[in-house]
């Protein structure tokens, strides 16, 4: 596997992280026995990144971690987030990025996960009612302490990370980008490169979509969460589906998986950029570790941009209310 340095953190990880969330839920029912063996598969091909959070599953997802690299710590990159709270109501979530619930956070993931230091450490979502200099404050305190060794943010305005940066570095921006998701290339991007700041692109692959697998609504459980996402809603998923079969015919002719291409597609953006999909099966994790070998040229860059042409997605990300904050206007 090869590796990556996230900006100029000194933080090295592998070219293709692994996404832990789908294991707990959202992506149909939970398997925690397939899950730990996919982690343990992860680490043993080389995938070291293995990002988690303390909202997937309620804290589910860090305690599946937490016991697939109990015997294997030294070989894992632990990075988790805090910062959206959640009630029984799948339907009602808040922020909270003060002081006070940066400490309580960091305290219960590192008793979840079972360790002593989080690798990296991000904040999931800004939270508009807390300056962020507080917020990055507390985080850095974490580290002198020796509980946390990075820090990262998530879904971040530019203004935000400007002001994050400013306080301690920063070593990382998790965000959604991908051949069907863009807009990072709209000043987000530039701002990193000009930061040192890595980017862990997390939906890397549509949700699934851009890997082909999904022809249909027919192709998704009936407790999967895609349902209530727009680039999968009825009027939008025969637009979007299309748009993958040409991707496919572009890889096929060069002995590649959709998928794989539209995860080289994202190492070839810049040096700095680990994708992070997500999976709970073995195979898939084989499969898109392995897209850290494809090699594209310039040529080869510019007719996947021609097939799939920026804004040529149907459908939001999200539904309105689950946009993330960098969508909107700046804050004050």
């Amino acid at each position: 596997m090869r590796t990556r340095e996230l900006g100029r953190s000194g933080l090295t990880v592998s070219a293709i992280g692994l996404g832990c969330m789908g294991m707990s839920e959202f992506y149909g029912t939970p398997d925690e026995a397939e899950g730990i063996r996919t982690i343990h598969r992860a680490l043993e091909i080389g995938v070291t990144l293995l990002d988690t959070a303390d909202m997937y599953g309620r804290g589910a997802n860090e305690e599946l971690v937490g016991k697939a690299i109990a015997d294997r710590r030294e070989q894992a990159i632990v990075a988790t987030k805090f910062g959206i709270v959640r009630t029984e109501d799948p339907s009602l979530r808040s922020f909270n990025g003060s002081p006070e619930y940066v400490r309580a956070s960091c305290e219960a993931s590192l008793q979840r996960l079972g360790i002593d230091v989080i690798d990296l450490y991000q904040l999931h979502r800004v939270d508009p009612d807390v300056p962020i200099e507080e917020t990055v404050g507390a985080m850095t305190t974490l580290v002198d302490e020796g509980k946390v060794r990075h820090i990262g943010l998530s879904e971040a305005l530019e203004e935000d990370i400007r002001r994050a940066a400013a306080v301690a570095p920063i070593a990382s921006l998790q965000s959604e980008y991908s051949l069907f998701e863009r807009r990072l290339e709209d000043g987000i991007l530039d701002v990193c490169e000009e930061l040192g700041i890595g980017l862990l692109p997390y939906a890397p692959l549509g949700r699934a979509m851009l890997t082909g697998r999904i022809q249909g609504l027919s192709d998704l459980g009936a407790d999967d969460a895609r349902h209530r996402w727009p680039r999968f809603a009825e009027e939008n998923i025969d637009h979007n589906v299309g748009l993958v079969g040409r991707l496919e015919a572009f890889a096929a002719d060069k002995g590649v998986t959709a998928g794989q291409l539209a995860l080289a597609w994202l190492l070839a953006q810049r040096e700095w950029i680990v994708p992070i999909p997500g999976t709970k099966r073995i195979a898939y994790l084989e499969e898109n570790a392995a897209a850290a070998e494809v090699d594209l040229t310039s040529a080869e860059l510019a007719l996947i941009d021609e097939a799939v042409p920026r804004g040529s997605v149907a459908g939001e990300r999200y539904p309105p209310e689950r946009m993330p904050t960098w969508t909107s206007a700046p804050r004050g």
